[in-house]
This record gives structure tokens, C-alpha cells and sequence, in this order.
């Protein structure tokens, strides 16, 4: 089963259950903390639907995450990335928060800042909660779905201060892809640390390409690490850190007009295209704002 957030050619918004074969989807009925976590609990049970279906070409995709929902990321957990970048493994995960006006969905365009000339690009599982975490075996089971995410980040960002600037380089404004739809967690692995391939690609050149299996921390490990300092809720939208291949190692990085392509097995394609640079009015360039041009 998929599940997609969808906006209809009326303007109405909400989650939906998708058929990737003929592209109908079928808006679902009630309120999300509910339905998500009855599913959570019983992947088999499908959600209550409307009974007429929304045709293609009647609806564009939206990201898929809840309205309101809290955005984690999580660095450092692919230790070919960590090796590539001369660093050693962490002791725990290295995590950061972004606003919901981060994410674009499929199709979307990402926009290029104006704080960076490095826009980098980062292909991520990206896990979904149904319900809180609770005391359990499996943190995993919290979980309604995956996801794709494309974490791109501002590389140059705290340069200038010599320490590391994680808001100018992971939060800014429609830069996140996420998308195009949510997995159930039983097609992914189930329960267990989930093992799907994922490539990522800019303008057909493949850059990016592992297996999830290879996190330096489990999926259950982050997600009792973000707990034990947020509780996690429905709706949290989670981030679990991306490998080798980002253009931090090799000084290639995104430019406007780039087409990227991110593939995660079982789940799907997320396309996104870098859009023009962001330019500042001479107005706004007033005072130590971190841009580019101030960095020497």
C-alpha cells in the first residue's frame, strides 16, 4: 500500500491511499493521529476510503508528511561518507531540526539560496511515525512508512565562523525534497533495520549509491536517541543521514537547472530541479548576514 498527501484541482488537501498502477487515489477518511496509528498497529487493515477515487491528472502530490509535523535529520551514519571525509565514527548520532517550509515536494523545484555557492545534495531514507514510541522491542514499530528525502545542504555554511552553522545549512526555506509517496513499513523490512538500495543522480550521472543496511546507527538506535531527547509523535517525519558521493567530497555541487534523481528500492523515484539563485535586494544585504560574498 502508498499513501500520498495530495491537493485536488479544488484545492482540497489530505492523505490519500495511491495505486501506483493506475494512478487513482482515494482520499482517506478521518483524522490522521487515528487512522495512522490503528495502521501502524495493523499494517494488513487498510484505511477507511472515499468511495469515488480522484483521477490522474486531477491531483498534484504534495510532500508527504502531516501538516504541522517536526522535521529530524540525522548526520554522520554512513561510515564510506565518514571515511571519504578523512573523519572517524561518531559516538552517537549527530542530529538537527528543520522547519516544515523546508520540504518540496515531487516535482518541485528546490530553491538555490542566496547564503551559498555549495549547494550539495544528500539521498536519504526517511522514516514516518504513526504513533508515539513506547516501551517496546522494536523502536521500528512506531513507524507508518518510508520515504525518499534529498537533504540538501548549504556546504559552506560556518566557514567563515570555523565551527559548524547547522540552521544556514540544513534549514533553509524549500530546499529538502521529500516525496513522492510513503511505503507501509511491513513492504520495507517490517519491524527489522530496513535493506533497500538507493541511488541518487544529477543530470543522469549517477553520484550516489548504497544499501541502508550499511548505517552506522540502526534506524532503531536513532530513533530511541531522538525520543530520549524529544518525545517523538504521529507525524514525525525523521531523516536518517545519507553516504558517499556528495559533492562535498568531490567539490562538484548543485547548479541551477540541475535535474536530480533519487531512488530508494520498494519505494519509488523522488525528481526535483535546482531552480535560479536567490538574489538578495540591496536593501536586505544590510549587516553581517554570513552570505558568500562576506566570506572572502
Amino acid at each position: 500500500m502508498h499513501l500520498a498527501r495530495i491537493q485536488d484541482l479544488y484545492g482540497r488537501t489530505g492523505w490519500a491511499s495511491l495505486d501506483l498502477q493506475t494512478g487513482q487515489a482515494w482520499w482517506i477518511l478521518g483524522c490522521f493521529t487515528e487512522w495512522a496509528e490503528k495502521l501502524t498497529r495493523c499494517q494488513a487493515r487498510a484505511p477507511a476510503v472515499d468511495e469515488m477515487p480522484v483521477q490522474p491528472g486531477r491531483y498534484t502530490l504534495l510532500a508527504p508528511a502531516e501538516s504541522g509535523a517536526r522535521v529530524f535529520g540525522v548526520g554522520l551514519n554512513y561510515r564510506t561518507h565518514l571515511e571519504r571525509l578523512g573523519s572517524t565514527e561518531p559516538p552517537h548520532p549527530l542530529s538537527y531540526i528543520k522547519p516544515e517550509s523546508a520540504l518540496v515536494p515531487h516535482l518541485g523545484e528546490i530553491l538555490y539560496p542566496a547564503v551559498t555557492q555549495e549547494l550539495d545534495y544528500e539521498i536519504e531514507l526517511v522514516a514516518v511515525l504513526g504513533r508515539p514510541l513506547e516501551d517496546e522491542a522494536s523502536a521500528v514499530s512506531c513507524l507508518l512508512g518510508y520515504t525518499i528525502g534529498n537533504d540538501v545542504s548549504a556546504r559552506d555554511a560556518g566557514r567563515a565562523l570555523g565551527r559548524l552553522d547547522l540552521f544556514t545549512q540544513k534549514a533553509l526555506d524549500q530546499t529538502t525534497p521529500l516525496g513522492p509517496w510513503l511505503t507501509l513499513r511491513a513492504e520495507a523490512g517490517g519491524d527489522r533495520q530496513p535493506e533497500l538500495d538507493m541511488q541518487l543522480s544529477v543530470n543522469g550521472e549517477v553520484r550516489q549509491q548504497d544499501n541502508t543496511r550499511e548505517m552506522i546507527f540502526s534506524l532503531a538506535e536513532v530513533l530511541n536517541y531522538l525520543d530520549a531527547r524529544v518525545k517523538l509523535r504521529a507525524g514525525d517525519v525523521v531523516f536518517t543521514g545519507s553516504t558517499h558521493g556528495v559533492g562535498l567530497e568531490s567539490g562538484s555541487f548543485l547548479q541551477p537547472g540541475d535535474r536530480i534523481e533519487a531512488t530508494i528500492q520498494g519505494i519509488g523515484t523522488l525528481i526535483n530541479q535546482v531552480g535560479p539563485r536567490r538574489q538578495l535586494a540591496s536593501s536586505r544585504r544590510r549587516g553581517r548576514l554570513g552570505l558568500p560574498s562576506d566570506r572572502g
